[in-house]
């Protein structure tokens, strides 16, 4: 909800931390439900396949889809939310109607988190998807998506992605009205989400503060005004990096990470939230219920 301070909690389903350990189902379960309990407002699951950093292990990550609908399935209360679908990945149609059913299935708690996607670090070529013209795939993706989720009816043909007399039937709890999280960190992404989504996203590449987060409000709304939009109206969120509790440096934490006990870490989110984001979503590290119990202080002095 726009205005609102919002707390989300990124679980890693699939191979975690140096060793590569894999979360089964009922760890991953585990951890929704206790975040649920807690009072983080969104439990967002990413969208990877198969990542092949150089010079480390490989490790991959559960399908999305699938796991975003058990998420919905056993979960009641907390939003539910993809972070964030490649379009690269998955037919334009067909994601919109993922999108839907992952709404009926949640009673209308999902926030549709929606990329352009990437072919680094090899993931698109192992699959044999696309690694060419990333960005205007995604664009024509677009043209296909939000009329199918908005006005229920797609019909175009591109370069790329076409959609013939198509109808988005049947239709969730939210007919039109699913949020639209569009994900960006360049000019064009950010023009994209100013003109057509309900949340712009972006996350910390470096440093998860304002010196690298805070410059990028200024330039998203620079593109509400580009389009003609009050910059008021679009959610603003940042996926961050956290280790309660941890020191900066530690092994296995992401240099720039938030780190420190409950005051430091509510002081970090605060400045956030005042530099005008409206949702912050935590990736913890290390992954697992302790870290995750560590946290969940914070949510309560965040007044989760």
């Amino acid at each position: 909800m726009v205005g609102d301070r919002r707390l989300g909690l990124v679980i890693i389903t699939g191979q975690v931390g140096p060793e590569r350990v894999t979360l089964r189902w009922t760890d991953i379960r585990v951890l929704a439900l206790r975040a649920e309990e807690i009072g983080f407002d969104t439990v967002w699951a990413p969208d990877e396949l198969l990542w092949r950093p150089a010079g480390r292990p490989q490790f991959g990550v559960w399908d999305v889809v699938s796991m975003l609908g058990a998420l919905a399935a056993v979960t009641s209360r907390v939003e539910i939310g993809s972070w964030v679908i490649s379009a690269l990945h998955r037919n334009p149609g067909i994601t919109a109607k993922v999108a839907e059913t992952i709404d009926e299935i949640s009673g209308g708690r999902f926030i549709f988190g929606l990329g352009a996607g990437h072919a680094w670090p090899g993931q698109a070529q192992a699959f044999g998807l696309p690694e060419d013209h990333i960005y205007a795939r995604f664009e024509e993706a677009l043209e296909i998506i939000v009329p199918l989720l908005r006005g229920g009816r797609a019909d175009f043909t591109g370069e790329w992605h076409s959609a013939h007399d198509l109808d988005q039937v049947p239709r969730g709890p939210r007919p039109g009205r699913i949020p639209i999280m569009l994900a960006g960190h360049g000019e064009k992404g950010m023009r994209h989400a100013a003109e057509l989504a309900d949340i712009w996203s972006c996350y910390s590449e470096e440093r998860s503060d304002l010196a690298e987060l805070g410059p990028r409000i200024a330039a998203l709304e620079r593109a509400c005004a580009v389009v003609g939009r009050d910059p008021r109206s679009i959610g603003r969120s940042a996926g961050i990096d956290v280790a309660p509790g941890g020191v900066g440096d530690a092994p296995g934490i992401p240099k720039g990470a938030i780190t420190g006990g409950t005051s430091e870490i509510v002081d970090r989110l605060a400045e956030l939230y005042d530099a005008g984001y409206t949702r912050l979503e935590c990736t913890l590290y290390p992954a697992g219920p302790a870290t995750l119990e560590a946290m969940a202080p914070v949510v309560e002095a965040m007044g989760g």
